[in-house]
């Protein structure tokens, strides 16, 4: 999926949903952040893109309590 793809389906989501996504996301970062200390990361793009869709949905969450 494309970043501007990503972007509208983020978009078109409720404030709860978003949050929802959010958790997901820093579960995952999480998860990969372990994968690295213990040495067993093999693909070490992963961190960045999860980094950027966080900062994405944080983006988007807070521009909707901004509207609101």
């Amino acid at each position: 999926m494309k970043k501007s793809e990503a972007k509208k389906a983020l978009v078109g989501k409720g404030p709860v949903e978003l949050k929802t996504e959010l958790d997901a996301l820093l579960k995952e970062q999480f998860g990969l952040r372990m994968q690295k200390a213990t040495q067993q990361l093999t693909n070490t793009g992963k961190i960045q893109q999860v980094r950027r869709n966080i900062a994405r949905v944080r983006t988007i969450l807070h521009q909707k309590q901004g509207q609101a």
